[in-house]
């Protein structure tokens, strides 16, 4: 049980040993000699191992296991166990010195090579090579240290192409010593070489993309034999996938393989590129690189420009250094017209088109200077387009180029048919067709380029369907006996309608026909044998029906709404005077009187006629009275009149007698009194009519606060609220009939009251009292001894009364201890007995007083008060 133990343990370490060590690989082959129908292939395994693994990292295997699968069934035709033939190192040993912290670039590359004899069949081989496990940490996939890797290489049949066993693979060329720096433009080239495409019989070429990773099983590591395809893709992590293994701001140039763009954060990277091999327009075999990339944490100096800028739809281009390195100071931009720039992103105007060599000289006469150059081409008007026909399914789409330049000629397309049950849904031909498998919406990508360098993308949406798109007009129509109609159809491809009696035309997508009985006319539509149908009843009829509706009785100056039933096509009412529009078979009409209306409803030849008479009957009389004007709080009388049958007051509750045309109104403020009528003599509708009552506002009469005089001072009055005035008694009065007499008293009484009468612009009386109390003493200033600020309403503050006095200067009290506890001028505020908002408790305080006379003489007093609580 122990050994049994040990051997397991033993075994664990040789798996963990013997994994985490994959950095990339590829298969290719060339064709070495045919014998009949028998292809000799010499075979290449090319393994990436990174120099700085791991110490857990077990060295490339000194041997491979190797299948080949045939297309047809995926089964297994041989197995190689492959020794490895060589291994080599390539590395940078010097990297550039104006890259700061550059990482180290070193593979270590392993070959594994044999030869095979295979016999041509229909659908071809695939060559496969598995082995796990990548290393742990890579950036964009999840748990990479238990994902595999899948080589592969594809040897095509004679069903895509009649000689496609007679071919040499796409072999990877590009450098893999590649320095890249996160967060830096860069480029790397994954072009590949192909014997096939300098044969001119066969005209072979090459398109990039990225593709997927394949995986493998993790137990075994090294699978004998390798599972058969199909082979599952690595699972990428968030923001990563096939098609954006390094972000969205990496592109592959489909053309050259060439790989550039920013590049991501720190970090290392699983990169797939696949080349398709094309033949004579038709794909034939597909060829893959899988890499492990490292992201460092670098910068570096070189320009980085694209290799053209082009501008195709005007004359403006944008420049941009795609290395933004914090090491690059200065910017020189030279356009190849002459014109300069020394900023970091110029947009110029170019005069005319063209080609222009451009360049950048970046810290000219710094350490790192350094300098690249493009080309600008100039191109205006250039626009892709493409039109199609036939939409449906299991039958050819047919697309048709319809882009167009104004410069040079269109050189190369590229269809991309949408299809996403297929990954040979693609064309290089200008007019290619398509056949879908299924229905749906389907988004169709077309790519075309000009001898010129431009290069657009457009999409469209074609919608496949089961059958072609078929509309009729009308669905349904109606003709009187020995009539003629023209029917419509609706769609493209060939027309047939039955029956084929009594129609002209019968092939076309307008036939005209003259059924003598009620007919459902049948269209088939064929659209290169795809076919849909649809059906067009024609009624036929002898007569007309109509009623019109019934006579009506409208209120004079209101419109009305005519109407009829019948199977009539066309109508026309007469008389059409204020009518909107007789040819609808339910106009609106505006009569002046009493009016009868004929209408006459047509079919083909047939027609008839019946008619409706609108008797206009008045509206309700009213007369709601007058607007009137009151005082306020007095009543108004109204006075209605009306020529009708029963009526109502709104509001109601201020009259008194809301059943009366003449009710007594007490309005509280301004009203409006709606009165409505009603009859019974035909006019449904009532009549309204509104009078106004204004109430004028209250009267604020005000003859002065009462207050107190010496005998010979003269006391100005001055009244308010009002616009005339009349002052009882008038005694010792200027004038008794004005706002503002002036009283002058001689000591004949005491004190007199007096009456003011207040009038409005209305003629509205209020009154108001004043009291004057007459002193036989010298101006003087009266304060009382005590005051109790209790809160009862009685003697709760202390004023100063003045006599004789015109000015007062101030009033002020003091507490025994000499603080100011209270001062105004105001004799009318007074003071509460509050210090501070506290209330005093009962204590003595000393007042000072200082006013000026009706004589101008200064009087000043003082003296004590009690405060009692």
């Amino acid at each position: 049980m122990k050994k049994l133990f040990l051997s397991l343990i033993v075994f664990l370490i040789t798996i963990t040993a013997f994994a985490k060590h994959i950095t990339g690989g590829e298969m290719y082959y060339t064709l070495t000699s045919v014998s009949g129908n028998n292809y000799t292939y010499h075979v290449i395994l090319k393994l990436y191992r990174d120099c700085n693994a791991p110490p857990d990292a077990a060295p490339l295997d000194a041997s491979a296991s190797i299948g080949i699968f045939s297309n047809a069934d995926f089964s297994l035709i041989a197995t190689k166990n492959v020794s490895k033939l060589r291994e080599e190192t390539i590395q940078i040993s010097n990297p550039n010195p104006c890259i700061s912290h550059p990482p180290a670039v070193c593979y270590e590359v392993g070959y594994y090579e044999f030869d095979i004899t295979l016999p041509g069949t229909a659908q071809g081989y695939t060559i496969a090579y598995q082995r796990c496990c990548r290393i742990a940490g890579i950036n964009n996939l999840v748990a990479s240290d238990h994902v595999g890797a899948t080589y592969t290489a594809q040897i095509p049949g004679t069903s895509v192409a009649a000689d496609g066993p007679d071919n040499n693979s796409a072999h990877f060329a590009g450098s893999d010593l590649v320095i890249i720096c996160a967060n830096n433009y860069f480029t790397y080239d994954f072009s590949a070489t192909d014997l096939d495409t300098k044969d001119v019989n066969k005209g072979d070429s090459l398109v990039y993309s990225f593709c997927n990773a394949y995986t493998s099983q993790e137990n075994p590591p090294a699978p004998n034999p390798p599972k058969g395809p199909p082979y599952n893709t690595v699972p990428y992590s968030i923001f990563y996938n096939a098609s954006s293994p390094l972000g969205n701001k990496v592109t592959i140039d489909t053309k050259t393989g060439l790989v550039s763009g920013i590049a991501p954060a720190v970090g290392i990277y699983v990169v797939t590129v696949c080349v398709t091999e094309y033949r004579k327009g038709v794909v034939i075999a597909t060829q893959r690189k899988d890499l492990q990339i490292k992201v460092g944490d670098c910068n570096l100096t070189t320009p980085a420009l694209d290799p053209q800028y082009i501008t195709c739809d005007g004359y403006n281009l944008t420049f941009s250094n795609h290395n933004n390195s914090p090491l690059i100071n200065t910017y020189e931009w030279s356009f190849g017209d002459g014109n300069q720039s020394t900023q970091a992103t110029p947009t110029h105007t170019y005069a005319d088109t063209g080609i222009y060599k451009i360049k950048l000289v970046v810290n000219r006469g710094e350490p790192c200077s350094d300098s690249a150059t493009a080309l600008a081409k100039v191109y205006p008007g250039f626009f892709p387009d493409f039109t199609f026909g036939g939409i449906c399914v299991n039958k050819p789409t047919q697309f048709s180029d319809a882009s167009s330049t104004a410069y040079g000629v269109i050189d190369s397309w590229k269809w991309d048919f949408g299809d996403p049950s297929s990954v040979t849904d693609v064309s290089s031909s200008q007019n290619p067709s398509y056949t879908y498998p299924q229905t749906g919406l389907i988004k169709v990508q077309f790519t075309v380029t000009s001898n010129k360098g431009c290069i657009d993308t457009i999409y469209k949406d074609v919608t496949i369907i089961d059958k072609p798109p078929l509309r009729v007009l009308p669905k349904d129509t109606l003709i009187c006996n020995g009539d003629n109609v023209q029917l419509t159809a609706i769609g493209n491809g060939l027309f047939s309608w039955t029956p084929g009696t009594n129609i002209v035309n019968a092939n076309t997508a307008t036939p005209t026909v003259n059924p003598l009985a009620t007919t459902n006319y049948i269209v088939s539509l064929d659209d290169n044998g795809c076919v849909n149908r649809d059906t067009v009843r024609v009624r036929v009829v002898d007569f007309v029906t109509l009623r019109a509706m019934a006579d009506t009785v409208i209120c004079a100056t209101d419109s009305v709404q005519l109407s009829a039933v019948t199977d009539g096509l066309r109508f026309s009412w007469t008389p059409s005077v204020n009518m909107n529009d007789p040819s609808l078979l339910r106009p609106t009409v505006l009569p002046a009187s009493t009016t009868t209306y004929q209408i006459t409803a047509t079919i083909g030849h047939c027609n008839t006629t019946d008619d409706v008479t609108v008797t206009l009957v008045p509206y309700p009389g009213v007369n709601a009275g007058p607007d009137t004007t009151v005082c306020f709080d007095t009543k108004a009388q109204l006075h209605a009149s009306i020529n009708g049958s029963s009526f109502t007051w709104s509001p109601s509750s201020s009259l008194d007698d809301p059943n009366s045309l003449n009710p007594l109104a007490s309005p509280r403020g301004t009203t409006k009194y709606v009165l409505t009528v009603r009859d019974n003599l035909g006019c449904p509708k009532p009549s309204r009519d509104t009078v106004v009552v204004n109430v004028l506002p209250k009267i604020n009469a005000f003859a002065g606060r009462d207050t107190a005089v010496v005998i010979g001072q003269r006391l100005q009055f001055n009244a308010s609220g009002g616009a005339g005035y009349f002052w009882m008694p008038s005694t010792a009065l200027s004038r008794n009939n004005i706002k503002d007499p002036v009283g002058v008293y001689d000591g004949s009484f005491d004190s007199i009251r007096y009456k003011l009468l207040v009038v409005n612009e209305a003629g509205c009386i209020d009154s108001a009292y004043v009291t004057v109390k007459v002193f036989k003493t010298n101006p003087r200033v009266f304060v009382p001894t005590a005051f109790t600020p209790n809160g009862d309403g009685k003697n709760d503050y202390l004023r100063p009364i003045a006599v004789g006095i015109s000015k007062f200067d101030y009033f002020r009290i003091y507490n025994r201890w000499g603080q100011l506890v209270y001062s105004s001028p105001d004799t009318e505020r007074g003071w509460d007995g509050r210090i501070g908002g506290k209330e005093q408790n009962t204590a003595t305080f000393v007042w000072m007083v200082k006013a000026t006379d009706f004589t101008g003489k200064v009087f000043v007093d003082k003296g004590t008060v009690t405060l009692i609580r």
